[in-house]
């Protein structure tokens, strides 16, 4: 059987992963994988989870399934982190939320979902996207079109080409917007622009779908989601993706959460049942330790508190990064790279050529994807200089090259 069978290519950014390590350069760095990192380059266990963990290890007395639809107060806490204690959606018993496998475990059970409910339903995603959406929903048997989104030359949103080509979409269409902190742009809708999707959701009867990877990471845990609760207040039906592996730093934990919101609490009731179908048939039971831990801080004020404070410490981290970067950048004569502290997340295009980024990997080995997507979080005090120098370097050989 397996003879027939080829290998596949190896996914850039495993592949990358690949080559950093096997780099033996001292001053290597990796820009490239999407974890956050402290200043040493590690990516550290919070003190708020190793506390949760330390009381789930006395109190917990078995190991034995949690069911289909995962715990129960992980679902409730997740719900109202995401939606606010006092939203109408929840005053009106029509959100569900069943607990997944990360964030990717969750687009995969509202693709089951969609598919479920309406077959021949489309999937616009936003052009640039998260690579892995394309697989993830793709897998599903859905159809995946996109919509324009960043301008790469102005380095803003493209939103009138966006909104008129979602104007083409058909009813029943499935709309996927990044909750927060576009991976990889990292350019993000204001409330006004989120106003306007939920009208044109309303009118061209779409499904939003949102995608909520890095509730914490833009501006606050409460700003973050300001968008996607002015959304959920206007449409009657829409999903919440959720993952808990960036701002709870859960990332080998597998921990993630899929919202439904429907019109009522029966429709709410017999979709979340049909999710749960879905998922028996791919993973059967979620696991428990992640989304013990989370359900664990959110519902201890303490841990709750430390919890925000660390997240804060690494949103911080991150915003100050960009603007050193951008100051740094025009230090060392690379241009001008002031959108970046525009934007907001661990993610930002460089808008540098595929050449300079090979040489970036070549001459320096400072590693990121070939679209020149940086991890804004893989930089530090040690880096930050040498960095900007390698890639004014590149620039200035790029522009006496000719190349654009």
């Amino acid at each position: 059987m397996f003879n027939n069978l080829k290998a596949m290519e190896p996914d850039p950014i495993l592949g990358l992963m690949s080559a950093f390590g096997n780099d033996t350069n001292p001053r290597k760095v990796d820009l490239g994988v999407g974890v956050y990192k402290d200043d040493a380059g590690n990516t550290p266990v919070l003190d708020s989870v190793k506390a949760a963990e330390a009381l789930l290890l006395e109190r917990q007395q078995t190991k034995a399934y949690i069911g289909p639809a995962g715990l129960e107060d992980f679902n409730r806490l997740m719900q109202v982190m995401i939606l606010g204690p006092a939203h109408p959606v929840l005053a009106g018993s029509r959100a569900a939320t069943i607990q997944t496998p990360g964030g990717c475990g969750a687009l995969r059970a509202g693709a089951e979902l969609i598919r479920r409910a309406r077959p021949g339903a489309k999937i616009w995603v936003s052009d640039p996207t998260w690579a892995n959406h394309i697989p993830l929903l793709g897998s599903a048997g859905m159809e995946i079109v996109q919509y324009p989104y960043y301008d790469s030359v102005n380095k803003v949103i493209s939103f009138d080409a966006m909104l008129e080509t979602l104007r083409l979409a058909e009813a029943g269409d499935v709309l996927l917007l990044h909750g927060c902190c576009h991976n990889p742009c990292g350019a993000d809708l204001d409330l006004e622009q989120w106003q306007v999707l939920a009208e044109l959701a309303l009118q061209r009867d779409l499904l939003p779908f949102v995608d909520l990877a890095y509730q914490g990471f833009g501006e606050g845990i409460e700003e973050d989601v300001a968008g996607l609760r002015l959304l959920a207040s206007r449409v009657p039906e829409m999903l919440v993706a959720s993952s808990c592996s960036k701002n709870f730093g859960l990332y080998r934990d597998r921990t993630g959460s899929l919202t439904v919101v429907a019109r009522d609490s029966g429709q709410v009731n017999n979709a979340i049942s049909q999710v749960c179908s879905a998922t028996r048939g791919i993973w059967s039971m979620p696991p428990d330790h992640g989304a013990a831990v989370v359900a664990t801080i959110l519902s201890d004020m303490g841990l709750r508190a430390q919890w925000e404070a660390e997240v804060a410490t690494m949103r911080k981290r991150i915003n100050d990064l960009r603007t050193r970067l951008v100051d740094s950048l025009a230090s060392a004569g690379a241009g001008d790279f002031s959108f970046i502290a525009r934007e907001c997340g661990m993610f930002s295009f460089l808008g540098i050529s595929p050449d300079s980024i090979a040489s970036l990997r070549r001459e320096f080995s400072i590693y990121m994807v070939d679209s020149s997507r940086i991890n804004v979080a893989g930089l530090s005090d040690d880096n930050i200089a040498y960095v900007s120098e390698a890639i004014a370097t590149v620039c200035r050989d790029s522009r006496n090259s000719g190349q654009v």
